[in-house]
């Protein structure tokens, strides 16, 4: 029992510590001097790099969505509603939870390796000492570049992945590329964008800060950080799938 009590009192107490520097860092953001170069190199890291995975994860997404329609209700004459199925699948779920989780994995854990060896080398520390902040020198370029890059990147993996069920409609289905692309525009609202949107930029938050939150608190040497990137994987992918859920019903409501 008193085991339990103690994980519990250490998940709340992680979850604190996540909210209160994710306020910290949101406060940061508009104070100066701005870090410009800094949120630049972030982007180039978070965005830039990870384009190809996920060009490739919803590209094929959209390919395997499209196939699976088809072939699995061909009774109910789904095959020539596949612009519906995949645009709608993917913009308002797969392609925000799918970039999510893989840019999400390799973003995160490269921002807590990072701050995890700066931790255990005390570099954070001489920031303080110098009267700097290490959440608005660190924290908030790494939070910036998210809450622009994940949604850009989510966005352009919808045009993928739409394309890639373009590719199979017109390749394996016998659909023309016309007839595709008007139910893709006749079938997606603001909404739907919307949705999608909306669930990457709180996916891009969470990401940020829970690795940013483990990498600062890394203590060890070397096992530590790697302990910490491990969690920060982990813990990511499980708050993405968790708040898929409750986004998608919140979304839905509104």
């Amino acid at each position: 029992m008193s085991s339990a009590l103690a994980a519990l009192r250490r998940f709340v107490v992680h979850c604190g510590g996540v909210v209160v520097l994710t306020g910290r860092a949101f406060a940061a953001l508009p104070r100066r001097p701005l870090e410009i170069e800094r949120a630049l190199a972030e982007m180039d890291q978070v965005g830039v790099r990870s384009l190809a995975v996920a060009a490739i994860t919803t590209v094929f997404a959209g390919m395997v969505i499209a196939l699976q329609t088809a072939y699995s209700l061909p009774e109910l004459g789904v095959k020539y509603y596949i612009g519906t199925v995949v645009s709608k699948s993917l913009v308002r779920e797969l392609s925000p939870a799918l970039v999510a989780l893989v840019v999400g994995g390799r973003v995160g854990a490269g921002m807590t390796a990072e701050l995890g060896s700066m931790a255990v080398t005390e570099q954070i520390e001489a920031l303080r000492a110098m009267g700097a902040d290490p959440v608005k020198k660190l924290v908030a370029p790494k939070l910036l570049a998210s809450l622009i890059m994940l949604p850009a990147l989510t966005v352009i993996g919808d045009l993928l992945g739409i394309l890639g069920g373009l590719f199979i409609a017109v390749a394996e289905l016998g659909i023309t590329a016309r007839f595709y692309n008007n139910d893709v525009i006749a079938a997606l609202s603001l909404d739907d964008v919307g949705s999608g949107l909306g669930k990457s930029f709180f996916f891009a938050t969470a990401i940020a800060m829970i690795a940013c939150y483990n990498g600062l608190r890394v203590k060890g040497g070397a096992n530590g950080v790697g302990r910490a990137t491990t969690d920060t994987v982990v813990q990511a992918a499980i708050v993405v799938l968790i708040s898929d859920f409750f986004l998608t019903k919140l979304f839905f409501l509104l």
